[in-house]
Parts: structure tokens; sequence; C-alpha cells
């Protein structure tokens, strides 16, 4: 395997595992707590604002890369609010969804993405930058979306029952708020700082992470036992991950040093017209849906994508516009009978795959055609 390869796997393996623990700590210090109360306070009852403040909230812990952790602090958050209204409680499962599968299925940190970055073997700054203007309009998508779910989900609801919560929420409200542990601005003001650092680029996002988790670690648990106690818990998420990438790097290794992933590239050229092959990006922006949908991560980022990227660069296209089209199908995976948080957030909402699926289908294919619509509009991938 390439020194070259083996330096950005490494890379890409301790980024995750910085980024896994930093988020872990800020959930752990109740980071998202209070944009979660003062959203269901804003709402005053309402539907629709109810819907969009869970699309808010959802895009922000999504940040964390756990699809578990995030669907457990939006359903511990709103869904008492929904079955209180009588919301469908797979409006909050389709945001959620949504809203993972574009911030965690993008981010350099999320899994998705890590893969194909490791399993191509390039530079995750590179890759992120470009995928930031995508993905910050896609969430505006995913608000509308949520917004269109409110008004649909307010039709429904007796404006009786949504005068009565608002009086609940005033009344909770007179007792003023809960006063703040200067550690939750603190951690507030850290967090703003590196996401500012990660987009203008000032460092490598792995010694970003680094310096903020050390930076956040002795300021939410200065006890070093609470220290080992905290990166015990956290890393047990985070090593089998870790493993994945350094594990994916060298099977790529020695796929592409053996000739293997030409020989598959040169198979797939052979059905690919020549003035087709600026169109490969795009190509594998949109049969990545239906493939993320139906495959595993670890088979679709391991197995598909480096012969696509290796089709790629007969044509002159970089492989990061691949891994880039690649993470985009993630909110279609979100939704698929492969993904494993799934399967928590149907128990959660108590309902089954079936019904959940053709609820939520249609939804996220629209967010995911839009997804490929703004990368190719800013330039993230590219058919020229």
């Amino acid at each position: 395997m390439p020194a070259q390869a083996t330096t950005i796997s490494w890379n890409s393996a301790v980024l995750l595992l910085f980024a896994v623990l930093y988020f872990g700590v800020m959930m752990d210090a109740g980071l998202f707590d209070p944009i979660s109360s003062a959203i269901i306070r804003l709402s005053k009852g309402d539907p629709v604002r109810i819907c969009v403040g869970t699309a808010v909230l959802a895009l922000l812990v999504a940040l964390d890369g756990d699809g578990t952790t995030s669907y457990m602090i939006i359903c511990s958050a709103f869904l008492p609010v929904y079955r209180r209204l009588g919301i469908n409680p797979l409006v909050i499962a389709t945001i959620a969804t949504m809203a993972l599968g574009t911030i965690s299925g993008t981010t350099p940190w999320g899994g998705a993405a890590t893969r194909g970055i490791s399993v191509l073997h390039l530079d995750a700054t590179d890759y992120f930058a470009h995928m930031i203007p995508p993905m910050v309009l896609t969430s505006g998508a995913i608000i509308a979306i949520a917004y269109l779910l409110g008004r649909r989900a307010r039709k429904g609801i007796d404006p009786a029952t949504i005068a009565e919560f608002a009086a609940e929420i005033a009344e909770q409200r007179r007792g003023g708020p809960a006063r703040r542990d200067w550690r939750l601005w603190f951690n507030a003001g850290l967090t703003a700082l590196l996401l500012v650092l990660l987009v203008l680029g000032v460092a490598e996002l792995v010694n970003l992470f680094m310096v903020a988790f050390v930076i956040a670690l002795l300021v939410n648990h200065p006890k070093l036992t609470e220290q080992g106690e905290v990166i015990r818990k956290h890393a047990a998420n985070a090593v089998p991950v870790v493993l994945l990438v350094l594990a994916a790097g060298i099977f790529t290794g020695i796929m592409t040093d053996t000739g293997m992933t030409g020989a598959m590239a040169t198979a797939v050229l052979s059905v690919v017209p020549d003035s087709l092959g600026n169109l490969i990006p795009l190509f594998t922006a949109l049969v990545g849906l239906p493939l993320s949908f139906f495959m595993s991560n670890d088979a679709y980022f391991f197995g598909v994508l480096p012969v696509l990227a290796e089709s790629a660069t007969h044509y002159g296209v970089d492989a990061t516009e691949i891994a880039r089209a690649g993470a985009i199908g993630q909110m279609m995976h979100s939704i698929g009978p492969a993904s494993a948080p799934l399967w928590v957030l149907l128990g959660l909402v108590k309902k089954d795959l079936g019904e959940f699926q053709r609820f939520a289908l249609l939804w996220v294919l629209a967010a995911s055609v839009a997804y490929i619509a703004f990368a190719l509009a800013t330039g993230a991938i590219s058919i020229t």
C-alpha cells in the first residue's frame, strides 16, 4: 500500500475518533438542550413551528455523526409534543432521517463520507470544503419540507387542542428560564468557533478536532478519573469505525496494486460511450440513490465507489468529485433497511418499516434530488 494512501487513511481514522469524542462530550454536557426548550417555547403550540424547529435541532445534533444518538435526542425532545398535539410521529421520523443523511452523511467524521475519503485516499479538507455550500442549501430544503409537513399536520388538529397546548407552554414560561452553568456558554462558544475554523480551513480538520476535544475535556471534566470514563464511554462508538477505515485503506491499496480495480473500471468503461464520460459524477450521484437505499455503506463505498472513481480518472474527473457524489445518497440510505439506526428510530416512534417508507420516500427522494442540483450548481460535482 502506497505511503501516501497509508497517511490519508490514518488521518481519516484519527479525525473520526476525535470528532466522535468531541461531540460525545458536548452531548453529555447538554449543549443542545436549551435549543430544544427554546424551540418549544417559540412554537407557541403551532404544529408548523414545531416541525420546523424539529428540523433545525435535527440538523444540529446530526453533527455528532452517530445516528442512534441523534434519533434519541430528537425523539426525547419532541416526541412527547407530537403525541400531545396528535401529530403523526412519522413526521418526526422523516425529518430526522433527512437531517442525519445530509449532515452525518456529508461530514468527514460522519462515517459514510469517511469511508469514501479513506477508500479513495483523499484529503478530508479538500473533500469537505466544497460540500459545505450544497449541504447548507439542502439543510434549507429540509426545513422547507418540514414547513410543508407542519402545514399538513396542522390541518388535522383541532384548533382548541393547539390553543390549550399554547396555554400550557405560556404557563411554563412564566416560571422563568433556568439558569445555565457557565460551561454551557463556553461549550457553545467553542463549538461555534470550531465550526467557523472548519469552514475557513485555517488548519487540518484532524488538528482542529484534536485541540477542541482536549479543551472541551479539560473544561467539562477536570478530574482525571472522569476524563478516563468519558473517553472509554465514547471511544466504544468510534474505535470499531476507526478500525474499519484503516482496514478499508489497506483493502483498496491491495486492490489497486494488484490491478483489480483497474480491471473492473475497464469493464465499466466498455459500456459507457465516450461522449458521456464527463457525466460520471452526475451518474454516480443518481445511481447512488437506489444503491444506497438497498446496500450497506460498506458494500457501496468499498465495492462500488472505487470502481466508479477509477473509471472517472480515464475522463480526467477527480476522485474527490466521485466521493462527494457518492455521499449524496445517504438520505436514501437513512430510510433503507440496511440502516441500523433506523430500526432504533422505528422503535421509538412505534411504527413499522413499510409504513414509514411509504410516508417518507417521496419527501426524501425530493430532498436528495435537490441535493444533487445544489451540488451541481455550487461546483461540488461537475458535468464538464
